[in-house]
C-alpha cells in the first residue's frame, strides 16, 4: 500500500508541476514586459520589473498551490500508513511547489537580464532585489498551500486568487509604507536615482520570516511538538523588525552619481550612460546653436545632461539640459530649446510679462533652425531674414545683452543694417 501511495502522489505532483511552471512563466513574462519597454535599459528598472511581476505571478502561484493541495487531499490517508511525521508529506509538497515557482521565476529573470544586456543596460543588477522577488513568490506558494489544507474545498483556490490579487492591487506604489510590504509596488526608477538596498533587505527579511513562521506554525499544529515554538517566535520577531524597517525607510530611491558617456566632436556632449543612443541626435541639434552663440556671453562648448530636479543653465561654457528618458521623437529639439530659454534673464524678462517678445522669438527661431514666426513688425522680420549667417552672428554679439533681457526693439534691427 505504501508503494502504491508513493506512485499516486508522484503522479499527482508531476501533473501539478507541469501545469504550474509554464503558467507562472507566461504570467511573469507578460507582467515584466511593460516595466522594460519603452523605458531605457536601466538595471534598477530590471529589478523593479521582476518585483512588480510577482504582484501578478504571486496570486497565480498561490491559487495553483491551493488547487494542488485540495486536489491531493483525498490521498492523505496513505501518509497515515507510514511512520513518518505527519508534517513530512506537506513539507515535501511545499518544497516541490516552491521549486517549480522559483524555476519559473528564474526563467523570467533570465529573460529580463538578457533583454537588459542586449540593450546595453546601465547601472548594476541588485541581487538582493532579485531575492526579494523570489522570497515573495515562495511566500505566496506557502500561504496558498496552507490555506488549501486548512479549507479543503474546491472554491479555496479561487478565494486565494481573489484575496492575494486584492492584496497586491489595493496598495498603490509610493502612497504609503504599506506598498513596500511584499509583493512590493515600485514606481519607475528615474535616471540619476537608485533603489535603496536597505528597503530590499528588509523585504527579504520580511518574507523569509513570515514564510518560516507559517511553515513552523503548521508543523506545531500537526505535530504538537512545542519545541518548534521557539524558532517560530524568532521568525515572527524577524518579520516584525523588518516591518519597522520598511515603515521608517526614507523612500525607496536615493540620488546616485552616474559616470556619463560623452561624444567629443564637434562639441562635447555628455549624457547618462543609459541614454548613450541620444548622443548623435543631441550633438547634431546642439552644434548649430553652439556655433551661433560663439563669442557671446551665452557661448558653450559642452552639453551635459542633468537630473530633472536640477535647473538647466548655460554657465562657464557648459550648457545643461534635461532629457526625456524614453527618447521620444523631438527629444533633441526640446533639449536645445531648454538651452535657448536658459539664456533669458528671468528677472528682466519678468518685468513685462504681458508684452509678447516678438523680436526675441524671431532670433530664437534662427538659433534653433525653426521657421520664423509671424511678427507684427514685418519690416524687422524682412531685414533679419535678408542677412547672411555671418552677419546675424555679428549682430547677436553686439545685441546679446538686449536679447537676454527681452528688450530688443525695432532700432536694434536698424543698427544691424
Amino acid at each position: 500500500m505504501s508503494d502504491l501511495g508513493r506512485v499516486l502522489r508522484l503522479d499527482a505532483r508531476r501533473t501539478a508541476l507541469l501545469i504550474a511552471m509554464p503558467v507562472l512563466t507566461a504570467v511573469g513574462t507578460a507582467a515584466a514586459a511593460p516595466s522594460l519597454y519603452p523605458a531605457v535599459a536601466y538595471w534598477d528598472n530590471a529589478v523593479v520589473a521582476l518585483i512588480n511581476a510577482v504582484r501578478f505571478v504571486g496570486p497565480v502561484a498561490a491559487a495553483l498551490a491551493a488547487w494542488t493541495t485540495v486536489r491531493e487531499r483525498p490521498l492523505d490517508y496513505l501518509r497515515d500508513l507510514t511512520a513518518r511525521s505527519p508534517a513530512t508529506g506537506a513539507l515535501f509538497d511545499l518544497l516541490l511547489l516552491s521549486v517549480a515557482a522559483l524555476l519559473s521565476y528564474a526563467t523570467v529573470t533570465t529573460l529580463v537580464v538578457v533583454v537588459t544586456l542586449a540593450r546595453d543596460g546601465a547601472g548594476h543588477l541588485y541581487l538582493v532585489g532579485v531575492a526579494a522577488g523570489a522570497t515573495s513568490l515562495v511566500l505566496h506558494v506557502v500561504a496558498g498551500y496552507l490555506m488549501g489544507r486548512a479549507v479543503p474545498h474546491r472554491a479555496t483556490a479561487g478565494l486565494v486568487l481573489v484575496v492575494t490579487s486584492l492584496w497586491a492591487a489595493l496598495r498603490v506604489p509610493g502612497m504609503s509604507w504599506w506598498s513596500l510590504l511584499p509583493p512590493a509596488g515600485f514606481d519607475h526608477i528615474a535616471l540619476f536615482t537608485t533603489l535603496r538596498p536597505r528597503v530590499l533587505l528588509d523585504q527579504v527579511a520580511w518574507t523569509a520570516g513570515l514564510t518560516a513562521a507559517l511553515i513552523l506554525g503548521y508543523v506545531v499544529w500537526v505535530t504538537r511538538r512545542f519545541l518548534v515554538v521557539l524558532p517560530l517566535l524568532v521568525a515572527l520577531a524577524a518579520t516584525g523588525t523588518a516591518t519597522l524597517g520598511l515603515r521608517t525607510s526614507e523612500g525607496t530611491v536615493t540620488p546616485v552619481h552616474a559616470e556619463p558617456v560623452c561624444r567629443e566632436w564637434p562639441i562635447t556632449v555628455c549624457v547618462h550612460p543609459a541614454l548613450r543612443n541620444a548622443l548623435p541626435g543631441l550633438t547634431a541639434a546642439a552644434t548649430p546653436l553652439a556655433a551661433r552663440l560663439s563669442d557671446t556671453p551665452g557661448a558653450f562648448t559642452r552639453v551635459e545632461q542633468r537630473p530633472a530636479w536640477k535647473p538647466v543653465s548655460v554657465s562657464g561654457g557648459v550648457a545643461t539640459v534635461h532629457l526625456d528618458e524614453t527618447l521620444s521623437p523631438g527629444y533633441a529639439a526640446r533639449a536645445v530649446r531648454q538651452i535657448s530659454r536658459s539664456l533669458r534673464d528671468v528677472h528682466a524678462c519678468a518685468a513685462s510679462p504681458d508684452v509678447p517678445d516678438h523680436y526675441r522669438a524671431l532670433v530664437d527661431a534662427w538659433l534653433l533652425d525653426e521657421a520664423p514666426p509671424a511678427v507684427p513688425d514685418a519690416r524687422a522680420a524682412r531685414r533679419f531674414a535678408s542677412w547672411s549667417e555671418a552677419r546675424r552672428r555679428a549682430w547677436l554679439r553686439l545685441n546679446f545683452a538686449d536679447y537676454r533681457s527681452c528688450t530688443l526693439g525695432p532700432s536694434d534691427f536698424l543698427r544691424g543694417a
